[in-house]
């Protein structure tokens, strides 16, 4: 594989794009969880149940999970501007909408508008990505725009704890989505599709270089299909399901675990609920690097994203379970931040490995399909651990039970994710492997 760089133009488009989908992304992230951040003084204003709330933290997720299947074939299809640009605008109504609610019923239709307008991202954002840098440079960027997974969750604690306090939660979902919508109309003006861009031979190297010669194309509806007649997709949707699992129990609970399990105040719930995600920030972005770091040593693309992501899910495993067990606060926060950092590299990890499955005209659909699958045991994740929480008065039972479904995921990349799906043969449409 040759030494190849990209032009200074390239870089400067690389800088954007990718400057560009960490910023929706980390807005994307903030709208989704501040559902969760709120839950207390929602379930007071509007009479919910532990157990409803978990239905309702849900309702996006199941919303999100499903429409990642259709998602990825439309970014193929019509391309990464205009489907972020329109979903931003719908989720961000679906905020707007939320601070005028008046029942759990009206509460959940903006859940699924939400879940709708979402759904994009991150397909998007791997696109974009495969689009836009060199198979041997993509890690870092995957890293980058994942890491918006947990800046978002990050930020959104004290800034939203700040706006409920203030302002009540209804102006807070009102201010988010009216932010949400003017960032979407900033990438609509900034963002532009490959297909504008009258690239020079040098630059179109830089970009095929390493590649299997299949660039260019939009997918056709029987390519898409055929990608479930590969091992590696089903390995890549069951093995995510692991790692969205753990992700969203803690995305969706993590400040009602501070506040009901270990009697953590709402005020102080909201600064020590961004504790673990500033250390999944940083796992986000070892996972990309350490993609191309193993890469470069001569891992082959798949391998390269195999092993973080096993480690990645085994030790937040292991960190879930002690923080389950610890009686100390101070232990029990440190270690589920060691767990957010190392299943956030695994989730970073899991993204690049969609990057370099996948043929090139089919990212988004790959990517989506193994999101789908993510967002499978995301959306189980909070139903599931309020039913729990509610039978048992304890989160102990529901942190162990993740640390098992990520154990058992690990296994799934381990034995079953090896070879990248390549174009000819989606082209052929093959027989289920």
């Amino acid at each position: 594989m040759s030494d190849v760089v990209a032009s200074p133009r390239l870089r400067s488009v690389q800088r954007v794009a990718v400057g560009m989908l960490l910023l929706t992304g980390a807005v994307n992230y903030i709208d989704r969880v501040a559902l969760a951040i709120a839950n207390p003084l929602i379930r007071q204003d509007l009479h919910l149940s532990i157990a409803e709330m978990g239905v309702l933290l849900s309702i996006f997720l199941w919303t999100y999970c499903f429409a990642q299947l259709p998602v990825g074939f439309a970014i193929d299809r019509v391309g990464p501007r205009l489907l972020l640009g329109v979903g931003a605008v719908i989720w961000s109504f679906a905020q707007v909408w939320a601070g005028f609610v008046g029942s759990m019923a009206q509460f959940a239709w903006t859940r699924v508008l939400l879940g709708i307008g979402e759904a994009p991202q991150f397909p998007l954002d791997a696109k974009v990505v495969r689009t836009w840098f060199n198979v041997r440079d993509r890690g870092t960027p995957t890293g980058v725009f994942n890491s918006a997974s947990t800046l978002g969750p990050a930020i959104a604690p004290p800034l939203l704890t700040f706006l409920m306090l203030a302002y009540g939660w209804r102006a807070m979902f009102i201010i988010i989505g009216v932010v949400g919508i003017v960032i979407g109309l900033i990438w609509w003006a900034v963002y532009r599709d490959p297909e504008t861009y009258n690239l020079t031979p040098a630059e179109r190297h830089y970009l095929d270089d390493g590649e299997d010669g299949s660039h260019g194309g939009r997918v056709t509806f029987a390519e898409w299909r055929s990608l479930f007649g590969y091992r590696t997709t089903w390995g890549m949707i069951f093995g995510n399901f692991g790692n969205g699992y753990m992700i969203w129990l803690y995305a969706a609970w993590l400040p009602g675990y501070l506040e009901i399990q270990r009697h953590i105040s709402i005020p102080h719930t909201g600064w020590v609920a961004a504790i673990p995600y500033v250390f999944g920030v940083i796992g986000s972005l070892l996972g990309g690097w350490t993609a191309d770091r193993l890469m470069r040593a001569g891992f082959s693309p798949i391998n390269s994203r195999k092993l973080p992501i096993i480690l990645g899910m085994v030790g937040a495993a292991a960190c879930t379970i002690f923080a389950a067990l610890t009686p100390s606060n101070t232990a029990a926060v440190a270690a589920i931040s060691v767990a957010v950092f190392a299943g956030n590299l695994a989730g970073a990890t899991i993204w690049a490995l969609a990057v370099v499955a996948a043929p090139s005209k089919g990212v988004a659909s790959l990517g989506s399909m193994q999101n789908f699958g993510g967002f499978l045991g995301g959306a189980l994740a909070p139903m599931l651990t309020g039913f729990i929480v509610q039978s048992t008065h304890s989160f102990v039972p529901a942190l162990i039970l993740s640390a098992v479904v990520s154990i058992l995921s690990a296994i799934v990349y381990l034995v079953v994710v090896r070879d990248p799906v390549v174009l000819p043969d989606v082209a052929a449409v093959p027989a289920a492997a």
